[in-house]
C-alpha cells in the first residue's frame, strides 16, 4: 500500500469492499439487464465464460484464488521463466521460418531476416522446402556459429541432420560453437501423416543423432516435440499441452535406453507451441508447459535444473485467415506480445500472407519486425514474468496445466503416444473439441474479423506462389475461416459467371433509428457469406415494398427494424414480398411470442447474435442457386 509523506494511505478514503457487496451490485445489473435472476455465488457464475478442456474463466480473481506459489524465475518449476534473468538481457530468439524450394531465393530471405533483426533460422527441407542436397547453398553466408538453425524435415530429418552437421564440419565451425536444431520429431511425423510403419526406425535414427550431438555438439539439441501437428487438428490448449508432454516422455525414453542419461536427454529436446491472440491463455499456456515439464523431469529423478525447458513459439496457423490477411498482421502481434511475455525462449511470427501462399518480402519484412517494436520500441522484454502474480493469470496457469496433466495421463494409461495416435484417441478428442469450437464460429461467439464480422466484399485478394504441400494423411488441418471461406468462394463463383454477386433486398421499416441497428447487423452478416445487400430505398412500406424489391434484382430479403414496427408492419410487409417474387424472406431480430403470426405471412427465417450464420448463408445462397 502506498503512503503518503504524512503517513496518509492512498486508500483511506475508500470503504473496503467483500466480495459479498460486489456481487449484489453484480445482481442489480443482472436483473436490469434481464439477463438473470440469480443471486450470490450463482451471479458470479452468470459472468464465467467457458473455454475448452473444461476451463472457465470467471469475472473477477482475487487473492482467494491465488494457486501454489510459482516460484522464482529461473528455478524448478520454472513457471516463471526457465532463466533467472528471463529475456531481459538479449530479447527472445526471433526466430523467421522459410520453405520456399529454390535454394537461391531462400538464401536471399535468409540473409535479408538475419542482416535485419532476425537471430536464427527455421529451415523447411526436403518435401516441403529446399531439397536436402541444396542445404548448403540454402546457408550460404550465413554464419552458423553466430546464427542457430533449426531444422524441419519431417521424413527426411536423418538426411537433412546429417547434412547440416557434414556443413558445421565443411566451414570450419567449432563443435562446441555450433547451434541448432536437427528437428527430429518422430511422432509428430506419425501425428501428420497418419502412417506409423517406419517410427521404430526414426527413432532409432533419432537416438543415434542425439548420442553424436551429446558427445560432440553440445549446442545442438536433436529433437523438437513440435505441438503444432496437434494444434492445427484442433487441440485446446490443454491438450496441446498434454499431449506434447506424452510424446517428450517417449522420445526420454528413448534415449535413456539408447545410453542417455535424463539429465542430458533432456537437453536434447526443444518444445515447439502454438502462440494464438487470445493473449492470456497463451501466456497461461506457456507458463503451464514449463511447469507441467519440470514436474516430468523431476519424476524422473533428474536435478532440478534440467526441467528448464526450452520453448519456441510460433504464431498460430489456424487463426491465419485468407480474407483480409492484413487483419493478420494484428492477430500475430497480440499472439507475439502473450509469447513473450509467457516466456517463450524463441518466436516465430508467421508472415500475414502464409494462409495464401508463399510470404512476399514485405509480408516477411513486417514479421520480422513485429518483434522488433516489441522488443526495440515497447521494451516488452525487460521485465522479466510480467504476467507473474496476477491473480487471473496464476489461477489460468494453474487450471490449464491441471487439465493437461490429466490429458497426459489418459494417453499414458493408453499405452503412451504411439499407441494413442495408432488407437484413434488423439484424433477423435480433438474432433469433439474442434466440433464445439466450429459452432462457436458458425454462431460467430467466436468473430473473425475480416471474415465474419465486417467483411469487406471489394477487397483485390492477394495473389502469392503456392507452398509446397504438407505431408497429409494423418491428422487434419483446420482453419477457423474454413465454413466462412467455403461460403465467399461459392459468391466468388457467383460473380465471376453473372458478373453479379448474390444479392439480398433489406426492406427496413420506419425511421433510421428504428432499423439502422439491425440492417448493419444484417448486413454485416450476409457479407459474411459473399452476399451483397441492397438497402436502396433506406426505408420502404407496405406500398413500395414490393416495387423496391423488383428493382434490387434479389430474389431474397430480410425484414429490419424494431420489435415495436415488426408488430404494426412485417407481416403485411412480407406478405408483399412473397407475392413479388421473393423466394425466401428473413427476419432480423428473435421472433418472440409473434412468430406463428409472421410465418403464416411469409417470413422463413430469423438472424440474430448467436445464430447459425454459417447455415443462415448456405441455405441463403442455396436458395439463390448459387452453386
Amino acid at each position: 500500500m502506498t503512503v503518503l509523506p504524512d503517513g496518509l494511505s492512498l486508500a483511506d478514503d475508500f470503504p473496503e469492499v467483500t466480495r459479498d457487496q460486489w456481487r449484489h451490485l453484480v445482481e442489480g445489473v443482472l436483473r436490469k439487464t434481464g439477463t438473470s435472476d440469480a443471486v450470490g455465488a450463482e451471479a458470479e457464475e452468470a459472468l464465467a465464460t467457458a473455454l475448452e478442456d473444461g476451463i472457465t474463466v470467471h469475472p473477477l480473481y482475487t487473492a482467494e484464488d491465488a494457486p501454489q506459489d510459482a516460484g522464482f524465475p529461473g528455478f524448478a518449476p520454472f513457471v516463471r521463466g526457465g532463466r533467472a534473468e528471463g529475456s531481459a538481457l538479449s530479447g527472445w530468439d526471433v526466430r523467421q521460418r522459410h520453405a520456399h524450394p529454390d535454394p537461391v531465393r531462400t538464401n536471399q530471405a535468409v540473409l535479408a531476416d538475419l542482416e535485419n533483426g532476425a537471430g536464427s533460422v527455421w529451415l523447411a527441407v526436403g518435401a516441403a522446402g529446399v531439397p536436402v542436397d541444396a542445404l548448403p547453398e540454402a546457408l550460404k553466408g550465413v554464419y552458423l556459429d553466430l546464427a542457430p538453425v533449426s531444422l524441419d524435415a519431417g521424413a527426411a530429418f536423418e538426411d537433412a541432420a546429417r547434412a547440416l552437421l557434414r556443413l558445421y564440419a565443411e566451414r570450419e565451425v567449432p563443435p562446441g560453437a555450433a547451434l541448432g536444431n536437427l528437428g527430429a520429431d518422430p511422432l509428430g511425423l506419425v501425428a501428420r501423416t497418419g502412417r506409423d510403419d517406419g517410427l521404430a526406425g526414426h527413432l532409432a535414427a533419432a537416438a543415434g543423432l542425439a548420442l553424436s550431438c551429446d558427445r560432440d555438439h553440445p549446442g545442438v539439441r536433436t529433437f523438437a516435440v513440435d505441438a503444432l501437428p496437434y494444434h492445427e487438428a484442433g487441440a485446446g490448449a490443454a491438450q496441446e499441452l498434454g499431449t506434447s508432454l506424452a510424446a517428450a516422455v517417449a522420445y526420454l525414453r528413448t534415449l535413456t535406453e539408447a545410453g542417455l542419461s535424463v539429465e542430458a536427454a533432456c537437453g536434447q529436446l526443444e518444445f515447439r507451441y502454438a502462440a494464438t491472440a487470445d493473449q492470456f491463455l497463451t501466456i497461461a499456456k506457456l507458463r503451464a508447459a514449463r511447469r507441467l515439464w519440470a514436474r516430468v523431469v523431476q519424476a524422473c529423478g533428474a536435478p532440478s535444473e534440467a526441467g528448464a525447458q526450452r520453448q519456441h513459439a510460433v504464431t498460430s496457423p489456424v487463426m491465419m485467415t485468407r480474407r483480409d490477411p492484413w487483419v493478420n498482421m494484428l492477430r500475430t502481434t497480440v499472439a507475439t506480445l502473450a509469447a513473450g511475455v509467457g516466456g517463450a525462449d524463441a518466436v516465430t511470427v508467421l508472415p500475414f500472407d502464409s494462409a495464401i501462399g508463399l510470404p512476399d518480402d514485405f509480408a516477411r519484412r513486417i514479421a520480422r519486425n513485429t518483434s522488433t517494436i516489441l522488443l526495440e520500441e515497447s521494451h516488452l522484454a525487460r521485465v522479466i514474468d510480467p504476467a507473474g502474480g496476477s491473480w487471473y493469470v496464476e489461477k489460468l496457469t494453474d487450471d490449464v496445466a491441471r487439465a493437461a496433466w490429466a490429458w497426459f495421463q489418459e494417453i499414458e494409461r493408453a499405452g503412451g503416444m504411439a499407441a494413442a495416435l495408432a488407437s484413434g484417441l488423439v484424433r477423435d478428442r480433438f474432433a469433439e473439441t474442434w466440433q464445439r469450437r466450429t459452432r462457436d464460429l458458425a454462431r460467430r461467439t467466436e468473430p473473425i474479423t475480416g471474415v465474419s464480422e465486417f467483411p469487406n466484399l471489394a477487397e483485390r485478394p492477394l495473389e502469392r506462389e503456392p507452398a509446397p504441400e504438407p505431408p497429409g494423411g494423418g491428422l487434419p488441418r483446420v482453419r477457423r475461416d474454413e465454413a466462412y471461406e467455403a461460403l465467399r468462394t461459392r459468391a466468388d463463383a457467383h460473380l465471376a459467371a453473372e458478373g453479379a454477386r448474390p444479392r439480398i433486398f433489406l426492406a427496413a421499416l420506419g425511421p433510421a433509428a428504428a432499423h439502422t441497428a439491425r440492417a448493419s447487423f444484417a448486413v454485416n452478416l450476409f457479407q459474411a457469406g459473399g452476399i451483397e445487400a441492397v438497402h436502396e430505398p433506406v426505408t420502404v412500406t407496405e406500398e413500395t415494398v414490393a416495387e423496391a424489391f423488383a428493382a434490387s434484382g434479389a430474389r431474397v430479403a430480410c425484414l429490419c427494424s424494431s420489435d415495436k414496427l415488426y408488430a404494426e408492419q412485417a407481416a403485411a410487409v412480407a406478405g408483399r414480398l412473397k407475392a413479388a417474387g421473393a423466394t425466401r424472406v428473413y427476419l432480423a431480430g428473435r421472433p418472440g411470442a409473434r412468430q406463428d403470426e409472421y410465418e403464416r405471412a411469409g417470413v422463413d427465417g430469423y438472424v440474430f447474435a448467436g445464430c447459425d450464420a454459417v447455415e443462415v448463408l448456405s441455405s441463403a445462397l442455396d436458395t439463390m442457386g448459387v452453386a
